[in-house]
């Protein structure tokens, strides 16, 4: 045994699995970043780093960087991904008790551009062999649940799981634990009290305090027939191919917000603030999306929303670019439950004191953005607390992957969910507040967040 961290990458053939990355998604402890028909997914547990408190961020950066320092790295196919991958989870609040955790998988299988690998990743000192990697995917896919259950559909090639995720992207058959037989229940605060908190943070920016306040509500749902996250991760990713799929420690969801993804020097995040329910459009005249320029793109509100949130990210980025750009005018993200208004910002990262910052590094500048907390941040953050009754975990918080290269993907854990137990699932949705913000329609629009994580579940509402 020896504390120097090993990995061998080698090229997977999975042409025969036209779902792409889903059909890997065969447990319910699988570790899963995914978007269309890329992404990482990670098995098992090598280690894992764990912090709380306002340097969370930074003393994971160290430990990650001492982690890869030494590490024997082989790697035959060399792209993002590839190598030492740790998957991560952030909470929001530097104030939450609520665990932040990097986690080592023994095993990461990846798909990117038609081309997929898998790294195995070991403390040992035994032999490292292309042999020895097929064999741990095919024993991952195949061996018992840690419940005792088989694999989905009992899979026994590399890559292969029927029926999980069709060529059009489209869901295949529910296994039984998502069949809807759940129930809602609520969360923190009734939907009365949440409204009514609504209304005192809009009192608070009508007296000057701050300019936006973002409050979340949760809910509670509770399974008897138990929760399958594979399932939820494989219906997430089928449905909603435009954000980003996310599965660790029990954290569900797919988030259509990126916070930063960085990829050799080149930084780019998507910023969204401005949302409008798709079922708002039914009966309306014209077709949906020119309801939706009208309504949302033509929001003083919205548009005022949005400006706050892309000022907040390019203000904290602009330090450590030595060039950015973004676009001059948002545009309208279609998702298959909302229509938001969405920013993609772009830049080169500079030098600083000799070296590209990390992923962990500009996270810790960027977080909290004006997007999930409000501005100026402080007042907001303080005002969070006393309003929502709740600690938001990881909601809200950053939540992703990086490597040993530097590079990384990390959104914001939004439409998503913790699994609290194996029969309960708790769900948080939240609003960008701001002075023309009714309690009524926030209340509606926390409803719409909802709605990925109940389909989802097979809870319909």
């Amino acid at each position: 045994m020896t504390s120097t961290l090993r990995t061998l990458t080698v090229p997977l053939d999975v042409e025969s699995s036209s779902g792409g990355l889903p059909s890997f998604l065969v447990r319910d402890d699988v570790l899963c970043w995914s978007r269309r028909e890329a992404g990482l997914v990670g098995y098992g547990e090598l280690t894992r780093f764990n912090a709380t408190g306002p340097e969370r961020f930074l003393e994971a950066d160290i430990w990650w960087r001492h982690l890869i320092l030494e590490a024997e790295i082989t790697d035959h196919v060399d792209v993002p991904g590839t190598g030492p991958v740790a998957f991560g989870s952030f909470a929001f609040s530097k104030t939450s008790p609520h665990v932040s955790r990097l986690i080592l998988p023994e095993l990461v299988v990846g798909i990117r551009d038609g081309r997929a690998w898998a790294t195995r990743l070991t403390f040992d000192d035994g032999p490292l062999t292309e042999a020895g990697v097929l064999a741990s995917v095919k024993r991952w896919l195949t061996e018992p649940e840690p419940n005792g259950e088989g694999s989905a559909d009992g899979a026994s090639d590399v890559g292969l799981s029927p029926e999980v995720v069709a060529a059009d992207g489209s869901a295949g058959r529910l296994s039984s634990g998502s069949l809807s037989s759940g129930s809602l229940s609520r969360g923190s605060l009734s939907e009365a009290a949440w409204m009514q908190a609504v209304s005192n943070g809009v009192e608070e920016i009508r007296a000057g305090k701050l300019e936006k306040l973002v409050l979340a509500r949760d809910v509670v749902a509770n399974l008897p027939e138990g929760v399958n996250a594979a399932e939820v991760l494989r219906q997430l990713a089928a449905r909603y191919r435009e954000c980003w799929t996310y599965g660790v420690d029990g954290l569900v969801g797919a988030t259509p917000e990126m916070l930063i993804q960085v990829e050799g020097r080149t930084a780019q995040a998507r910023v969204l603030a401005g949302t409008l329910d798709r079922r708002d459009a039914d009966g309306m005249d014209g077709s949906p999306m020119e309801y939706a320029e009208r309504v949302l793109a033509g929001s003083e509100k919205q548009r005022h929303e949005h400006e706050i949130a892309i000022d907040s990210l390019t203000r904290q980025l602009a330090p450590f670019s030595e060039a950015m750009n973004s676009h001059s005018e948002p545009f309208i993200l279609e998702l298959p439950n909302v229509w938001h208004l969405a920013s993609d910002v772009k830049a080169e990262l500079a030098d600083i004191e000799g070296h590209v910052p990390t992923c962990l590094a500009l996270i810790n500048a960027l977080h909290p953005t004006a997007a999930v907390c409000g501005t100026p941040t402080l007042v907001a953050g303080a005002l969070i607390r006393k309003l929502e009754h709740l600690d938001r975990g990881p909601y809200a918080g950053p939540v992703g992957w990086l490597d040993a290269a530097g590079n990384g993907e990390w959104g914001i854990a939004l439409r998503g969910a913790v699994i609290e137990d194996a029969n309960t699932v708790r769900l948080y949705a939240g609003c960008g507040i701001v002075e023309g913000s009714q309690p009524e329609a926030e209340l509606a629009e926390t409803w719409a967040k909802f709605r990925p994580m109940l389909e989802s579940l097979g809870i319909k509402r």
